[in-house]
């Protein structure tokens, strides 16, 4: 069997990586921080000799955006650092690189249409910026690899929107959420199926298109809307459905500023891959039947 190797498995699309179905003849190994730190080339090496993979995956990132402003070394050493070490491994062992990027490394206001792969980037906040400068490096080390954007990553596993979600509506009779930042949800699990087929393409001669890909869920929405739809349909099952009041993005000021656009252009990646964006609202449901019973247990830690 050959190996892909996975660095960041214990994030939202890691974990799904590890549970997605793979062409025949491949295995996925998921490496944790513990066992794979991208921030370190020796470490980054030592995995990379002993798997001996035939495609490498990169889930792994720096994600508390907020507290990226006041931890920018920590935000920069995974998410440029990290990316770079692995795009030097792999150009030296002639192994192709998938790496997850964001939606961040867009201004988020200077267009009110969706974003394409070759629109200017603008990156606003400590975050973005070193989500765009691991772009950038994967870029410079390793020509053979594809970069994927995605946006408003949830699933069952980690820390995300729906939880949040899930938890406050057991807690409180009232939600407010933002309503004038527009974006796509999407699935983990969606981002792994469609990470499975670029692999597949490379790796089974189907067509291997390199370079830089947007996938997101559909349709758009924005956060009070995907917060009103989680509520709706966990109410049944919680025993209670808060309001979930729309507010301004000045009435909820954070550390880092959002992009009050982020909805990604994804037409390319169907024509290269022929993958369609995800249901996010499929996939939610999916995810709510899957955790609800769980949800307790899981909120504690959101």
């Amino acid at each position: 069997m050959d190996t892909i190797l996975i660095f960041g498995a214990n994030g939202q699309v890691g974990f799904e990586l590890l549970r997605t179905a793979w062409m025949p003849g491949l295995a996925p190994v998921g490496l944790t921080r513990a066992d794979g730190d991208v921030t370190d080339p020796r470490a980054v090496a030592a995995a990379m000799a002993a798997h001996r993979p035939v495609l490498v995956v990169n889930a792994s990132a720096y994600t508390a955006v907020d507290r990226a402003e006041s931890e920018p070394d920590a935000a920069f050493a995974v998410n440029r650092d990290g990316p770079a070490h692995l795009a030097q491994a792999c150009a030296a062992a002639g192994v192709p690189l998938i790496h997850i990027s964001t939606d961040y490394v867009f201004d988020g206001t200077s267009k009110a249409t969706p974003w394409r792969e070759d629109d200017p980037v603008a990156p606003q906040g400590v975050y973005a910026a070193s989500k765009l400068a691991g772009e950038e490096a994967v870029r410079s080390a390793q020509p053979d690899h594809v970069i994927l954007r995605t946006a408003w990553v949830f699933g069952a596993h980690g820390h995300n929107f729906v939880k949040t979600m899930l938890r406050l509506a057991r807690e409180r009779d009232e939600l407010r959420v933002v309503a004038d930042q527009h974006g796509c949800p999407t699935p983990a699990a969606a981002i792994a199926a469609t990470i499975a087929v670029i692999a597949q393409a490379r790796l089974g001669g189907a067509g291997w298109t390199p370079g830089t890909f947007h996938y997101a869920g559909a349709p758009a929405t924005t956060w009070h809307g995907f917060a009103d739809r989680i509520v709706e349909r966990a109410a049944a099952r919680i025993g209670r459905r808060p309001r979930v009041t729309a507010i301004t993005t000045a009435e909820f000021p954070t550390p880092a500023r959002r992009p009050a656009n982020s909805v990604l252009d994804t037409a390319r990646l169907g024509r290269a891959y022929g993958v369609a964006p995800a249901d996010w609202m499929a996939g939610l449901d999916r995810m709510l039947d899957g955790i609800l019973g769980e949800t307790q247990g899981e909120d504690a830690k959101a």
